[in-house]
């Protein structure tokens, strides 16, 4: 007992320690990630998995050269770096291939080499792939990770010390157990998803599009049901593709949101009390502010409208007439209060703010003018989605979350449910004359968005543009809210030719997969 305790003991303990953490007794099994659908079920996203790996014995390798020329072959690493590693004496273990494939796994048995090995070791496993990629992030291993590591981008980053766990320890011969980690569930229903998924590729390639984002979300709770965008990669496969493409469009980037931002404008007006949906100006075509002159997309003269008039035919001299008409004070307020300074508090990681910057180092009036419909100002998608869902829901502002087991936040009110009514009334009267975003039996609340793309070297604009559509439905009591963007489309085409069939064709899947009740039956 003496030789063991004392003079042993230091020694053994450390070599239990060993023991214990090769054995991988000290890793807690990481939490799996789950989409639910409409009816309660788990789609497993993110799951743990044995795969094969090749490990070395280096004080088992009796020739390490001859070795490691036959292993340079299998484990596509150098001649010199698998010398190196093999030429340890006395190494018990050195890992030299993880995830290995079936075809390095079968060439390393036909070689059969001594004190090379093929083993299981527990890594992340994606089986969805490239679904919703940007959302689930993935896992990569640390310097200081265990397990199958340490969480990177989208919920994965975001819920890390949940999904992680806690390791166990050793105190000499003592084991402390390790914690498992948590599993996490998400609102993302897989079937939406996929739907949206298709969509947006069909769209992207009918148009030779750089990319594109889509997001379909509760308006009145933040629900997060769907959220992608394009160009995607696939977890499993990480290190094939650039870092750039691993960030968030949905909140990781800001672009100038278009005439989107009109119904904005036209909340801002009628909730100030400035403005009606009946109030009236003459177009003539062209307005001209400290010697910049503001024309329609269209570059045509309307004549006399009204505020309802200049949202279906998404005039920008009519947007510029109602931010004059209410003040700038009054619209600067009022999108601040919508939230377009502040993050949204979404549940994922690297949330950015757009920008109002034109607005506050540079007061004249033409910048305030184009702001009105949604050139030079900057927002995200997923902050222009939950302020278009504040004109939905009766006007509230509330929080998007995509943990299934989060409660619905309303942030604050941010317009008068009698505005609210209003302009969706105008929205619908939009989509009932452009016709293209229509579904029969079903009042369709929606607004089109075409910005050209800022040249960040000159100044000025590309003749890129980003199209954008954003609706919901039923229009009055809306069960979801969709916003679908394509990034540079080729040729610049107007978003009602691209985004606005292919909202539709989503609603429409949507509103079949709820079992969503019509609410015109009339139309």
């Amino acid at each position: 007992m003496y030789d063991l305790q004392l003079r042993q003991g230091e020694s053994l303990s450390a070599q239990a320690a060993s023991i214990h953490e090769l054995a991988g007794i000290l890793t807690p099994k990481r939490g799996s990630i789950y989409f639910t659908d409409k009816g309660g079920g788990r789609i497993p996203v993110g799951i743990n998995r044995d795969y094969p790996s090749v490990y070395a014995v280096p004080k088992e390798v009796t020739d390490p050269k001859k070795a490691a020329g036959v292993l340079a072959s299998v484990t596509g690493k150098s001649e010199s770096e698998l010398i190196k590693i093999l030429s340890k004496k006395n190494d018990p273990y050195e890992p030299l291939v993880k995830k290995a494939t079936e075809e390095q796994v079968a060439l390393l048995k036909k070689y059969n080499l001594l004190g090379i090995y093929v083993g299981e070791e527990p890594a992340r496993f994606y089986p969805l792939g490239r679904v919703s990629s940007h959302l689930v992030g993935f896992t990569s291993i640390a310097n200081d990770a265990f397990g199958v590591g340490v969480g990177r981008y989208g919920a994965e980053a975001h819920y890390n010390d949940q999904l992680a766990g806690r390791p166990g320890k050793t105190r000499g011969d003592r084991l402390v157990k390790p914690k498992n980690g948590e599993d996490i569930y998400l609102t993302i229903d897989r079937n939406i998803q996929v739907q949206a998924e298709r969509t947006i590729d069909k769209l992207i390639n009918q148009y030779g599009a750089v990319g594109g984002t889509v997001i379909v979300m509760e308006p009145k709770t933040g629900k997060v049901l769907a959220m992608l965008s394009k160009p995607d990669f696939d977890p499993n496969s990480y290190g094939q593709y650039e870092i750039s493409t691993f960030l968030n469009p949905s909140v990781q980037s800001v672009y100038e949101p278009g005439s989107i931002f009109k119904v904005i404008t036209m909340s801002a007006g009628i909730d100030s009390g400035k403005i009606t949906p009946e109030t009236t100006f003459v177009d003539t075509g062209s307005l001209t502010l400290n010697g910049k002159t503001i024309k329609n997309w269209d570059l045509k003269t309307h004549g006399k409208l009204t505020m309802t008039n200049v949202i279906e035919k998404s005039v920008n001299t009519g947007a510029a007439f109602a931010e004059r008409t209410m003040g700038d004070d009054t619209f600067y307020d009022f999108i601040v209060k919508m939230g377009l300074k502040e993050p949204t508090e979404i549940d994922l990681p690297g949330e950015v703010t757009g920008s109002l910057r034109p607005l506050e180092v540079d007061k004249r009036e033409i910048n305030f003018a184009t702001a009105s419909y949604g050139q030079g100002i900057s927002v995200t998608p997923m902050r222009l989605i939950t302020a278009v869902a504040a004109i939905a829901n009766g006007g509230v502002l509330v929080r998007p979350f995509t943990n299934a087991e989060s409660k619905p936040k309303a942030v604050r009110r941010v317009m008068s449910e009698e505005t609210s009514r209003q302009v969706i009334g105008m929205m619908v009267s939009a989509v009932d004359k452009a016709q293209i975003a229509r579904i029969p039996n079903y009042n369709v609340a929606g607004k089109t968005g075409t910005a050209f793309v800022p040249n960040f070297r000159t100044g000025g604009y590309t003749e890129q543009v980003i199209n954008t559509y954003i609706g919901f439905a039923p229009a009055y009591d809306p069960q979801f809210i969709i916003l679908i963007r394509l990034d540079k489309p080729a040729g610049a085409p107007l978003a009602g030719l691209t985004v606005v069939p292919t909202f539709r064709d989503l609603a429409e899947f949507v509103i079949n997969y709820y079992g969503i009740p019509p609410d015109n039956i009339a139309r």
